[in-house]
Parts: structure tokens; C-alpha cells; sequence
């Protein structure tokens, strides 16, 4: 059983997101009620990955209406704002307007965020244009919130399934039965979507056929989503894997003894070293041009220069036609205050042996500390372009895309037609 970010009931409306600020160490669900909460905890990154941002928000603004609507009927009729959106279809889409501006620019970068709301929008404007009340086209936003939540864990499956025969069928190529060994980088699991992941689904798809030999995910500097969330999903799924940091992904490539082949056994069974580096994507430009957490360029580089695949995972709604290269999307910046504090569980001990610091309930402390100096600047983006030419293959719930031969660039807009 995967973990899952985000709990969701229609009767009675609630949405619950975990916030995995706490991650690994505490597994708390806060409760979401209005759209501002909902911006809150995309914002503040309790809730993170492309796919996940753009169900939560859709979700926040569908909870929101649904208990301005339980508010009205049953608690308290005489509540002005609430009273005027459900009297009003053209108050309600007035504040579906604004909900919907305010959500988008909570995290800029993910394109997912961006089509939700469009989603959205446009079913507000056909159920207002064909004369619904405001009843009923809160349920029709309601629908719609849920069947992206639905849909985005069948796609998750789909992405793991084309991924694994991707990658088993590039590896038999060479060896039959040959095993598999991949690096990923942040978090693209269950955590970051509705259920499954992306990227991480398709380890999970190689783990469940038996083909993965080991899983490397990177710690994810600043904010550390490969050690705190990657490595936890891996443990809780119990993949085989280790936790290496960003910086030794390429000693970890060119290593003729990798952790992974140490084993007698783990020879035996297979003489490769890592196959792939695969990756999730928060937009992808029509060229194939990629944008994904910081770190992710080096990897793909590093990739290229050592010969083996750097896959791109990612639903089919993260490619951006109206993109035409990395060029144009724009990069979030955030604040100094990842870069310079780390969070974590205080302990006491030492020669390896150590205890968790709790409190007088017995519930473990999570700190905070500061690293470098103070008064030292710091450039934080939280994403970077990965380049169309180093990528071998974007794989999405439709299938896989490759570039024609001798071609640098993916031309997504013809491969969709």
C-alpha cells in the first residue's frame, strides 16, 4: 500500500493534505477548508510535485464551495458573502475568478496548476452561460475536482507501466533478463501525486516485475525531498535503495564497484551498472525542453557523458504546447531561508548510537539550524531547464516520445496529432 499526500471525501466535504515539512519524522494531516488554506499549503511546499499542486488547489476551491453551500443551507443562512454566491451564479463566478488568480501564483513554475484552473474556469463559464444556479455548478466543479484526483492516480500507473517496458525492452536489447539500476532525483512519488508517482512509479513498476536491481535517490539540496520523501516512500515500499548525495552522482557513474554490485549475488545476476536517470517535470516546453527540480541539468549532463539514459516522467497535461522552448518558462525563486536553515530531529548519542530527542507527550522534536554564516548571500531557484538534447525519452500515461534520429530536438506537437 502506498503512502498517500492527499485524503479526500465528498460526504461530508473534507480535504485533509500531509504535510510533508514533517516528513519522515512525523505524519501529520492538517485540515483544508478554504481556498487561502489550500494556497497556504502549496505555497509554504506542505504539499509539493506538479501533479499533486494542481489537484490540492483544485480541491481547496471545490471544499471551499461545498461548505459555503453546507454553511447556507444548514448553519448559517444570513452569512453575506456566502449568501450572495449561492443566491448568485454571477457572484459565484466572480469568485471562482479570483480564487482561481490567487491559486496560480502560489507555485509559477507548474504547469498542472495552470490547466487545473483552466479546468475549471472554463466549466464555470458553460454551467453559467447554459443558466445552471449556483448549486448546481458547484457540484459540476466539484466533479470535475474529483476526476482529476481520480484520473491522476490511473495516469501514475500508466506512466510506471510504459516506463518499465521502456526501459526492460532498451536493457534486453543488449542482455535478456538483464536487471535494472536507476538514480532518481526529488520527489515523484505518491507524495507528490495523487498515488503512485511518476518517475517513482516507474521504479515501482520495474520493482513489481521483478527487474530492479537497486534504486539511488539523491538527498535534494536545499530542501532535501530525495532524503526526507523519496528515501521514506522507497523504505515504506521496501525497494531496494540507498540515499546518496547530489554531489556524487557521477564518482556513483563512473564507479566499476557501485554500492548495488558489491554483492556476490548482485553480480551474478547482472553485469551493468546504472542504466537510467530517470526524472519527473513540473512543464515541458513543445521542443521537449525541460523544467524540474534544481540539480536536474547536472544529472542530465552527467547522463550524457557516461552514456546511459535520462528518462523524463510525467502526465501528459506537464507538456505545454504553447511553450515553444525552456526559454520561456519562467523559474521560481525562493527564499533564502532553505538554503541557509536544515531541519531535522535532534539527537543524543554517540559512536552510532543515537536517540531521538522528543518531547514530556514522547512525540519526536523537529528543529531547525542554520548553516553557513550569517549575512552571506544566496540564490535560490527551485528549478533549472534541462535541455531537449539531453533527454532520451519522455514518458507519459500515452505512451513514450523519442526524438527522430539525429535529431536534437522532440517535436510534441506533431507527436500528439
Amino acid at each position: 500500500m502506498t503512502l498517500s499526500s492527499i485524503l479526500y471525501t465528498r460526504a461530508p466535504p473534507s480535504l485533509k493534505i500531509l504535510n510533508q515539512l514533517l516528513l519522515p519524522h512525523q505524519t501529520t494531516y492538517e485540515s483544508v477548508t478554504t481556498v487561502q488554506q489550500g494556497y497556504d499549503q502549496i505555497k509554504q511546499m506542505k504539499v509539493r510535485g506538479a501533479p499533486a499542486i494542481g489537484i490540492v488547489a483544485s480541491l481547496s476551491l471545490a471544499v471551499d464551495l461545498q461548505l459555503k453551500l453546507h454553511n447556507f443551507t444548514d448553519i448559517n443562512p444570513k452569512d453575506p458573502e456566502v449568501l450572495s454566491i449561492i443566491s448568485s451564479p454571477q457572484e459565484l463566478k466572480a469568485f471562482v475568478r479570483k480564487s482561481l488568480d490567487h491559486l496560480i501564483t502560489s507555485r509559477p513554475t507548474a504547469v498542472n496548476l495552470f490547466l487545473a484552473s483552466k479546468k475549471l474556469w472554463e466549466i464555470t463559464c458553460k454551467e453559467f452561460e447554459e443558466g445552471l444556479e449556483s448549486r448546481e455548478i458547484i457540484e459540476k466543479l466539484v466533479d470535475a475536482a474529483v476526476k482529476m484526483l481520480e484520473d491522476d492516480l490511473e495516469d501514475n500507473k500508466n506512466i510506471g507501466k510504459h516506463g518499465g517496458e521502456f526501459l526492460i525492452k532498451k536493457v534486453e536489447d543488449e542482455h535478456e533478463n538483464k536487471m535494472i539500476s536507476v538514480i532518481t532525483h526529488c520527489n515523484t512519488g505518491s507524495l507528490a501525486t495523487s498515488g503512485y508517482g511518476t518517475a517513482l512509479g516507474i521504479i515501482r513498476d520495474l520493482h513489481s516485475r521483478g527487474r530492479l536491481l537497486h534504486a539511488y535517490c539523491t538527498e535534494t539540496r536545499p530542501y532535501n525531498q530525495g532524503s526526507r520523501l523519496t528515501a521514506y516512500e522507497l523504505l515504506h515500499d521496501k525497494i531496494p535503495s540507498t540515499l546518496i548525495c547530489d554531489s556524487m552522482v557521477s564518482s556513483l557513474l563512473s564507479s566499476s564497484t557501485p554500492p548495488h554490485l558489491k554483492s556476490s549475488l548482485a553480480v551474478s545476476a547482472t553485469s551493468n551498472k546504472i542504466t537510467a536517470i530517470i526524472v519527473g517535470a513540473d512543464r515541458i516546453s513543445r521542443n521537449g525542453d525541460t523544467a524540474n527540480k534544481i540539480g536536474t541539468y547536472q544529472l542530465a549532463i552527467t547522463a550524457k557523458y557516461h552514456g546511459i539514459f535520462f528518462i523524463v516522467a510525467a502526465p501528459f497535461m506537464s507538456i505545454d504546447l504553447t511553450i515553444k522552448s525552456g526559454k520561456d518558462i519562467i523559474i521560481e525563486e525562493r527564499s533564502e531561508d532553505e538554503v541557509v536553515f536544515v531541519s531535522g530531529v535532534p539527537v543524543i548519542g554517540e559512536g552510532g548510537r543515537y536517540n531521538e530527542v522528543k518531547d514530556e507527550s514522547g512525540k519526536i522534536i523537529i528543529d531547525k539550524v542554520r548553516v553557513p554564516p550569517r549575512g552571506v548571500k544566496v540564490w535560490n531557484p527551485s528549478f533549472d531547464i534541462t535541455p531537449a538534447e539531453l533527454i532520451s525519452a519522455i514518458v507519459t500515461e500515452k505512451g513514450v516520445f523519442e526524438k527522430s534520429e539525429g535529431v536534437k530536438e522532440f517535436n510534441l506537437e506533431k507527436s500528439l496529432e
